[in-house]
């Protein structure tokens, strides 16, 4: 009967809907507003009204989840928002057991409700489409604007930002490792989830920060099909090092690759680390150079006062350095002399906006440059087999560079660009 109802809704709202067009952000408008206001009948909202629930894939063990935890917990902080308003909900796997969840927080009563991975995302808005008048968040999701469900938003900041920031990191200690002759080949790893537009957005950033400081440097990447498993990721840095990789960077989320990296130093290995999500620092003292970072606390708060303040909500909230919205960790004690220094100047650049990550003349696709690129925002259905929503084809790259997440939050960078090479899996 709760699926018959589900489809019945579903169509309804898609009727009711239909007639909403969205347009997408321009390049012109530096990505601050992703489209038009979608059609979601907000109004004020009293903090102390307001009930929340926040679906989790992982826990606090898990170096993603943590983040995002910390990053909600200082958005209430911020906000005034009490622990008892929000419900905590651990460990949900991206099938139907998050549909079931987001419904048991519906009918527990709360007026938005969160969610941390991708994989999460048709769940949700297939709960969307049956509370039109509850607020669905899932992170780092890429329907929002097509779905024509008026409350949906997603949110991702500019990661691919501080990946370029901790490349420049990896690119100063490289450089310090081949001028003492200690290296002679450049020759990066890198431990990836899936081959998707986030991951190879950010390892193409990392890659192009470490060849602003090393232009011969060229990559490996090794997919281990899972966002977090401890010792895949570690058997996965190892085989990158057995392959004569002194970097390992990663977008993966446990600890597995810097430990397998500190383990390998300890040896007398040339090997160092660059983490995500987290300081790594912990389990790789003397490997770890640095960690991408995302600070969540920057949109979860943008989404949350705007749900309070009554204003209509954007489709899509994205920000970067210049909202403190993304970052890198404290720098580890191995890195080389300088890098602070050059790390401050890329950040100005970034900030200021006369420096691009994905400035045209830094890369080549198969020998040429890349003067336009196309891209089909339509999004997939949960086996990549059919469009689900359709969407716009929309030129993304002008004035010599390509304009990441400003036409949604998700990245959407794929180009496989020259110098970097895919691999399936360790095996």
């Amino acid at each position: 009967m709760k699926k018959f109802l589900a489809i019945v809704l579903c169509a309804l709202m898609a009727l009711a809907l239909v007639a909403c067009t969205n347009k997408p952000a321009t390049p012109d408008d530096g990505g601050k507003d992703q489209g038009d206001e979608v059609a979601f009948n907000n109004v004020p909202h009293a903090v102390a009204d307001l009930k929340i629930g926040v679906i989790l894939v992982g826990d606090e063990n898990e170096g993603y989840t943590a983040a995002h935890i910390d990053g909600f917990k200082a958005a209430m902080a911020e906000l005034g928002i009490e622990d008892s308003q929000v419900t905590w909900k651990y460990v949900i796997r991206e099938n139907a057991e998050c549909y079931d969840t987001a419904v048991d927080l519906a009918e527990a009563g709360c007026n938005i409700i969160f969610s941390n991975s991708y994989g999460h995302q048709s769940y949700m808005v297939q709960a969307a489409a049956e509370y039109p008048n509850i607020l669905f968040c899932p992170a780092t999701g890429d329907t929002a604007n097509v779905c024509k469900l008026g409350n949906v938003v997603n949110l991702f900041p500019h990661t691919y930002e501080s990946r370029y920031v901790s490349g420049v990191v990896a690119g100063m200690k490289l450089k310090e490792l081949m001028d003492a002759g200690t290296v002679t080949d450049p020759y990066i790893g890198y431990v990836g989830a899936y081959p998707y537009a986030e991951v190879v957005s950010g390892y193409t950033a990392f890659f192009l920060g470490i060849r602003s400081i090393v232009p011969d440097a060229h990559m490996d990447v090794m997919y281990t099909s899972s966002w977090f498993d401890l010792n895949k990721e570690n058997e996965t840095a190892k085989a990158l090092m057995a392959k004569g990789c002194v970097i390992i960077g990663q977008h993966a989320d446990s600890t597995g690759a810097p430990s397998a990296v500190e383990a390998a130093l300890a040896e007398g290995k040339v090997a160092y680390s660059v983490g995500y999500n987290i300081d790594m620092l912990n389990v790789a003292p003397n490997a770890a150079l640095t960690s991408a970072q995302n600070n969540w606390s920057v949109l979860y708060k943008m989404i949350l006062k705007d749900f309070i303040d009554g204003k209509a909500m954007q489709h899509d909230y994205t920000a970067g350095y210049e909202a403190d919205a993304n970052m890198i960790s404290a720098l580890g004690a191995s890195c080389a002399e300088g890098t602070a220094e050059k790390v401050a100047e890329v950040i100005d650049g970034i900030k200021a906006g006369t420096f691009h990550v994905f400035d045209i003349n830094t890369f080549t696709v198969k020998g040429e440059k890349v003067e336009s690129n196309v891209f089909d925002f339509s999004t997939m259905n949960a086996d990549y087999t059919a469009v689900q929503y359709p969407g716009e084809k929309i030129e993304t790259i002008a004035d010599g560079y390509f304009h990441e997440s400003e036409f949604r939050s998700a990245p959407y960078f794929d180009l496989r660009i020259d110098g970097i090479t895919e691999i399936t899996s360790a095996e």
